[in-house]
C-alpha cells in the first residue's frame, strides 16, 4: 500500500542555501569580535571583511548552482565546477587587491582578514552539510497520475 503524494516540491535547496548563510553570518561577527578584542579595529574589520567576503562569494556562488539546478539539470555538475573555480578566483583576486591597496597591516589585520574568511567557510561548509544530509531530494520526479476518464491507447 502507498499513500497519496501531493507532486508539490518545495525548494529545499534555497532552503538550505539560507540556513546556511544565516548559521555563518553568527560565526563571523563572534570573529569579528574576537579580532576588535585582540587586534582592536584592524582585526575588527580585518575579521568582518573576510567574513563578508566569504559569505557574499559562497552565497552568490550557491545561488547560481542552485538557479542552473533548476533551469537545467543536465547542466549543474558542470556550472558548480566552474563556480567553484570562479569562488576561488575572485577570493584571490580580492585579497590580492587588499595587498596591492597597502590597506593591509594599517587598516586591516591580515591574520583576522583571513580568519573570517576560513571561519565563515568552515560555518557555510558544516551548514550545508548537516543541512544537505536532512533533505530528502526527490530521485526523479513521477509523471502526472491519469484522470479516470482518460482512455489509453489499446484500453477495452
Amino acid at each position: 500500500m502507498t499513500t497519496e503524494t501531493t507532486q508539490h516540491r518545495r525548494d529545499t535547496a534555497l532552503g538550505v542555501l539560507l540556513a546556511a548563510a544565516l548559521g555563518a553570518v553568527p560565526v563571523g561577527i563572534a570573529t569579528a569580535l574576537v579580532g576588535g578584542v585582540v587586534d582592536g579595529r584592524p582585526g575588527a574589520l580585518g575579521a568582518a571583511m573576510g567574513a563578508g567576503l566569504a559569505l557574499t562569494v559562497l552565497a552568490s556562488g550557491s545561488f547560481a548552482v542552485h538557479v542552473v539546478a533548476r533551469l537545467m539539470p543536465s547542466a549543474s555538475l558542470l556550472v558548480a565546477l566552474l563556480t567553484y573555480g570562479l569562488q576561488l578566483t575572485v577570493l584571490t583576486g580580492a585579497l590580492a587587491s587588499f595587498d596591492r591597496s597597502g590597506a593591509l597591516g594599517d587598516e586591516l589585520a591580515a591574520g583576522w582578514l583571513a580568519a573570517g574568511v576560513v571561519a565563515v567557510t568552515a560555518a557555510w561548509t558544516v551548514g550545508q552539510i548537516i543541512l544537505g544530509a536532512r533533505d530528502r531530494v526527490l530521485l526523479y520526479d513521477l509523471p502526472e497520475p491519469a484522470s479516470p476518464n482518460s482512455h489509453e491507447a489499446g484500453a477495452r
